[in-house]
């Protein structure tokens, strides 16, 4: 049993009750091998030890008055994985499916992929049960301010930077902000994904959804092909995949389908823009009314996308939603890449089947970066006291996604993996996070 096979076996040992933070922990570790017999002096400092533990795990609770003057308790986290390149960078979660073990998957994802960035930025992400569908804009203020008053004694510009993520939109980042200036007297940058009024950067929202378009661009270029005329299926129907399919249809690309936890729609024209944005980002709404100002379109209740002929997915919604059933249909469609817009969408058996079945596969550690890439470039904007113009941050976010491509590409061609993107994102991100930690000691 070599080194990497070791410590994944003391994982699953330790943390049983942690499947989805074991399963991020394999996928990775068992692709590093290559690098460990390269370098034995990882083996000999602990180094996979030390990297699989976070640095600091904080829970707490955070009580807050409904507007029917009822006291609700949630449980908050903040798990702050790994400084060694930066300080921890990573969104904040608000669902009621948030837990230890996702959280730590997620922060364990955010060391490689903010290592991929080539920004000074370590891996964190945190949360809370709470779920703000179906509140107030007031009970989620009240929720928001509580739960800053915790987390501000772990989180500062040059320590923790926090950024939204499912369920934590513009509003949120806003009410725990202005909690953050309050309780510390001062103006500092703290979170990402602000308002354009106090700090945010242009082009922040739509981050993530293009950066995934422009990693799918090189895929395609590698190819020979290109995105026009391409039928794409994305799911989820957050920022993510509304500026995903924003994107691919100024390139020329037809999208075809959008999703919510509760089904998915298939728009033989295109979904539209517009009307999705009216929806989600409006209206609040759920994705079936997209077929009311839509004829063309159909709703398929509980149903998720991957069943539709396609020449691309792009699944941008949750982790595990495109499972091994799903990888089958969508080979048989036709489908020949798959860019993981979201964390660790796809699970580990329908990624090995995509992957030696012909599909191009694109892991979310690469090709979802442009999001934290570009709070890394609102960190800067905040530090120099600047703002850059959207055509600025956009240029700099292809250029970050061209160079995480690249990286990828080259280190899975170097150890004898050429083509095999998942191999290639990890190995990079791992060599530069494991170079920060030897030359820091053990500490």
């Amino acid at each position: 049993m070599n080194y990497s096979e070791r410590v994944v076996k003391d994982l699953e040992s330790r943390y049983a009750d942690q499947p989805e933070f074991i399963q991020a922990a394999r996928e990775v570790l068992l692709t590093l091998q290559p690098a460990l017999d390269a370098h034995p002096e990882y083996e000999k400092e602990g180094l996979l030890e030390r990297l699989v533990e976070p640095e600091r795990i904080v829970m707490f609770r955070v009580p807050w008055v409904d507007d029917e003057g009822k006291v609700q308790v949630n449980r908050g986290y903040r798990i702050q994985f790994n400084s060694a390149i930066g300080p921890y960078k990573g969104g904040i979660r608000l669902h009621p499916s948030v837990n230890l073990s996702i959280l730590k998957f997620l922060g364990f994802e955010q060391v490689f992929k903010n290592s991929l960035t080539t920004l000074p930025m370590g891996g964190a992400k945190g949360g809370s049960d709470f779920d703000p569908k179906g509140k107030s804009d007031r009970e989620v203020m009240r929720f928001c301010q509580s739960f800053m008053l915790e987390l501000y004694r772990h989180v500062g510009p040059d320590t923790d930077v926090p950024a939204g993520d499912i369920g934590t939109g513009g509003r949120e980042i806003g009410y725990m902000f202005g909690a953050y200036k309050k309780i510390t007297n001062s103006w500092q940058s703290v979170l990402t994904g602000k308002g354009l009024s106090y700090g945010g950067s242009l082009a922040r929202p739509e981050a993530t959804g293009y950066g995934a378009v422009y990693f799918l661009l090189n895929m395609l270029k590698q190819k020979g092909e290109s995105i026009k005329g391409k039928t794409v299926a994305v799911s989820g129907a957050g920022n993510v995949a509304q500026y995903a399919v924003q994107k691919a249809e100024s390139l020329g690309a037809k999208v075809i389908t959008v999703s919510d936890s509760n089904g998915y729609v298939y728009d033989p024209d295109g979904i539209d823009f517009d009307t999705l944005v009216d929806i989600k980002q409006v209206r609040r709404g759920r994705i079936k009314e997209y077929v009311e100002a839509r004829p063309s379109a159909v709703y398929h209740e509980g149903e998720r996308p991957w069943g539709e002929k396609c020449d691309i997915a792009i699944p941008c919604a949750t982790q595990n939603e495109l499972d091994l059933d799903d990888a089958i249909k969508l080979t048989e469609n036709g489908c020949r890449y798959v860019v993981e817009g979201a964390n660790m969408p796809t699970t580990t058996d329908a990624t090995l089947y995509l992957q030696q079945n012909g599909v191009f596969f694109a892991p979310g550690k690469a090709a979802n970066a442009g999001g934290v890439a570009t709070s890394g470039l609102e960190m800067s904007q905040n530090h120099e006291h600047l703002s850059w113009t959207f055509d600025e941050v956009d240029d700099k976010l292809h250029g970050i996604m061209d160079s995480i491509y690249k990286a990828a590409w080259d280190a899975a061609k170097e150890y004898g993996h050429e083509g095999d993107l998942v191999f290639g994102a990890n190995i990079a991100g791992f060599l530069k996070v494991a170079d920060a930690m030897m030359s820091q000691g053990i500490i």
